[in-house]
């Protein structure tokens, strides 16, 4: 059973789950609680930044709308921010060299609330940022939307933030950085998204390329990742699984503490690959791996290696708990260069050929 505990950003309400809350220090690895902690403190921080009336009256009468259209010219590779309140954000690569701004406010509540809130483009040489602006002093409460539809040249650089929406962007190249509070994020076709984060809502990334690292994240919600190529990827989830294929990187570090893991793809000779999952299982399923040396905890589970693992001397394929001791074990298979330390409380290790 799941249950949930609210948390109510700027009049929003935002569900988040029960493991947001401190987990017990002496069954979860330490830094997985600092980062739970920081989940209290990265609410608390949207919380102030958010205006007070945000749009909460979708279903309150006949739907009002009003639509604002602005076209910018920034180059090929100029940068893009957008910053909404409440509202989905949809991103897409096009040709050329301009910004296509289509935006739509909605409200079910007083018309006149549309003109309250304002859609502020401000414009410099290579660069355009967008942002939603809200008139409290004409309203109490202001209970508009406004849905974002951007066109951008294919190698612009994009930082979208969202504090009530959900965020896609699609075959943009240039670098990408995707955050909202309370909705999904996806990504697709977009080689250098360097952050990917909610806080409520999961996280969809296909077709990335980079050189550099990634961090992906979700409080309430999955993340999955498919056909990625990264140095070094950062992956959590609070209360979620934590699913990655057709995956290559060197360096990995992966929590959850509510979910499972699973890895599907290579690991690089050297690399260093680590999981920590309090409930779930942890899989690796490699294709045609060097070597790794493996050290695997669980406290309520089992540990098994489709590959064949040298334990103190003794070569094994399938490793089976013989006592509460075996519970640890550390092996090695091939020429043991790269570094898998994999952890979970309750939950099986398995290690399996691909």
């Amino acid at each position: 059973m799941r249950l949930t505990v609210p948390f109510v950003i700027a009049g929003l309400f935002v569900t988040a789950p029960a493991g947001a809350q401190d987990p017990d220090p002496r069954i979860v690895a330490p830094e997985v609680v600092r980062d739970v902690r920081g989940v209290h403190r990265e609410v608390a921080r949207e919380n102030a930044r958010a205006p007070r009336s945000a749009y909460q009256g979708r279903d309150r009468g006949p739907e009002q709308t009003e639509r604002f259209s602005r076209r910018v010219k920034i180059g090929r590779d100029g940068r893009v921010g957008v910053e909404n309140i409440s509202g989905d954000i949809t991103v897409a690569s096009g040709s050329g060299d301009e910004v296509s701004i289509e935006a739509v406010k909605r409200t079910r509540g007083d018309q006149s609330q549309l003109g309250a809130v304002r859609i502020v483009v401000d414009e410099r040489a290579g660069r355009v940022d967008i942002r939603t602006e809200y008139d409290n002093s004409r309203f109490r409460n202001i209970n508009v939307s406004v849905d974002y539809t951007i066109t951008v040249p294919s190698g612009a650089q994009v930082d979208v933030k969202s504090i009530s929406g959900s965020v896609k962007v699609t075959g943009v190249h240039g670098s990408i950085r995707a955050e909202t509070v309370s909705g999904s994020v996806t990504t697709t076709d977009t080689p250098k998204v360097e952050r990917a984060k909610t806080i409520s809502g999961a996280v969809t990334l296909t077709g990335i390329t980079t050189d550099g690292d990634l961090s992906v994240s979700s409080v309430s919600g999955s993340v999955h990742a498919r056909n990625v190529k990264a140095h070094g990827l950062e992956l959590g989830s609070v209360s979620g699984d934590v699913v990655v294929s057709d995956v290559a990187c060197d360096r990995l570090n992966a929590k959850s503490v509510s979910g499972g893991f699973e890895y599907t793809g290579t690991i690089s000779h050297g690399g260093v690959y680590d999981v920590n999952v309090h409930s779930g299982t942890v899989r690796f399923t490699l294709a045609n791996p060097s070597g790794f040396e493996l050290t695997a905890n669980t406290f309520s589970g089992s540990i098994r290696s489709d590959l064949p693992l040298t334990i103190g001397g003794d070569r094994d394929g399938n490793v089976r708990r013989r006592g509460v001791n075996n519970r640890s074990i550390r092996g090695t298979f091939g020429d043991g260069s790269a570094m898998l330390t994999l952890r979970t409380f309750s939950g099986d290790i398995v290690i399996a050929k691909r």
